[in-house]
């Protein structure tokens, strides 16, 4: 099934969304119409040309109500939903509201099959492989607890991989006796082939999943999914992919990856309303796992059987809607390249400094929007709380697994250069003059 959205439907969809307000709260007929005439102008434009417009980026930064009193340079953690997003949510929420039952039950729950309809079009699948959840996290460990598994079987991942996946591995460890392999991993490796290599050198007999990030949340690695599925495909081994940071961040679908089983969050690049996330099971694949909360018929084939976690905000579900419309509206490559095109300015910049290392490849099939750098002899803990306290920059910062010290920048469609060359400023200066005492 193939849904597509036209420049011409996406602006009618603002109006629409919005009644007589247009896509920043002005008239919609002139500012919608401004809109249209810039997508119209770029529509033939290359995406890595694209992505450097910034006349057409001051129209895509005016669709957030974003609290722009701060700089905020960790989008990776939860992405604003764009306005005609947020207008959506509100409208499904106060309908719901009016006769809960009635209209959330009667109403709002059947149409959610159309969302997933959405979802699975972008992802390249059936709808009948796509659970709608609430986080990756939910999504990840309906797989990662309900994959039967027995005492000694073994589980690859890296050290790098989510703390919360982790915890489930260790969880079943504790509990079953199965035997977790955590992986090191070179950061930036020079090639594809050594992140491959780290799980082909540990796979052993009694190896049966691995758990492995498309891009990891630490430091923006992209990992080569296809050909890690093919490889442990041939032995036997179940592959569950993390793709928290991926789907709406850059550009693929299921048949890129050759995987079976994929998490993602919604409420990170795709920038739906928070709580939200899919699950992707290959239809062969859903007999074979247990649902988190149990089911009618937990061991069907049915993947709605992973959505039964009670009463929850299920107009949050229609508004995913919105924000796949905008997501295809803007152009997923043109979003790509100019996230990729973002991290690099930043990046480039701080890497000329001294003693500053920058930990994301700038190879463009490795990286893409996320990265992170560390700074010799420098506490970017503190860092991070001088940007905030002193100058209102918003980051995260921490410690990697093997001891470095790290900041990780996520800036996002609605960040200004301006920012950046703000943030770069400040750093600069506390590389250079130390953090204050």
């Amino acid at each position: 099934m193939i849904l597509k959205t036209d420049r011409r439907s996406f602006i009618r969809g603002l109006g629409a969304a919005l009644g007589s307000l247009g896509f920043w709260g002005l008239r919609k007929d002139s500012e919608a119409s401004s809109l249209e005439a810039k997508l119209a102008e770029i529509e033939n434009l290359d995406p890595v040309e694209a992505a450097k417009d910034e006349s057409f980026w001051f129209h895509v930064q005016e669709a957030f109500d974003v609290d722009r009193s701060i700089i905020n340079l960790n989008n990776g953690g939860v992405h604003p939903a764009p306005r005609m997003v947020m207008a959506a949510l509100h409208r499904y929420l106060d309908f719901a509201n009016a006769a809960p039952t009635a209209n959330s039950w009667g109403y709002i729950r059947p149409r959610r099959e159309l969302i997933r309809a959405k979802i699975a079009a972008t992802f390249g699948c059936s709808p009948e492989e796509i659970a709608i959840t609430r986080n990756v996290t939910e999504s990840l460990q309906i797989a990662l607890l309900g994959l039967d598994l027995k005492p000694g079987d073994e589980i690859i991942t890296t050290t790098h991989d989510y703390p919360s996946m982790k915890n489930a591995l260790f969880q079943r460890e504790k509990r079953e006796g199965v035997k977790v392999k955590l992986v090191p991993f070179p950061y930036p490796p020079q090639s594809m082939k050594e992140l491959v290599d780290c799980f082909a050198q540990n796979i052993t007999p009694r190896t049966k999943m691995i758990l492995v990030c498309h891009i990891t949340n630490l430091t923006g690695q992209i990992f080569p999914v296809r050909e890690i599925c093919q490889l442990a495909r041939e032995k036997g081994v179940e592959v569950v992919i993390d793709g928290a940071h991926s789907f709406g961040h850059f550009v693929y679908q299921q048949k890129d990856l050759d995987c079976d089983i994929y998490g993602a969050n919604l409420h990170k690049w795709m920038m739906a309303p928070i709580g939200t996330g899919f699950l992707y099971v290959k239809k062969e694949k859903i007999k074979k796992i247990w649902p988190l909360f149990p089911a009618p018929e937990p061991q069907g084939d049915d993947i709605r059987k992973f959505e039964h976690y009670g009463t929850h905000p299920e107009p949050i579900w229609l508004a995913i809607g919105e924000a796949l419309t905008f997501h295809h509206s803007l152009g997923p490559k043109r979003k790509e390249e100019r996230l990729r095109y973002l991290k690099n300015y930043w990046s480039r910049a701080l890497a000329k400094l001294p003693g500053v290392r920058i930990l994301t490849s700038f190879d463009p099939k490795m990286a893409c929007g996320l990265g992170s750098f560390t700074v010799e002899k420098m506490d970017l803990v503190r860092l991070s709380q001088v940007l905030m306290e002193k100058h209102k920059i918003h980051t995260t910062a921490g410690t990697l697994p093997d001891g470095v010290q790290f900041m990780r920048i996520t800036p996002s469609i609605y960040t200004t250069l301006r920012e950046l060359d703000y943030f770069l400023e400040v750093v600069s200066h506390y590389i250079k003059s130390g953090l204050p005492a």
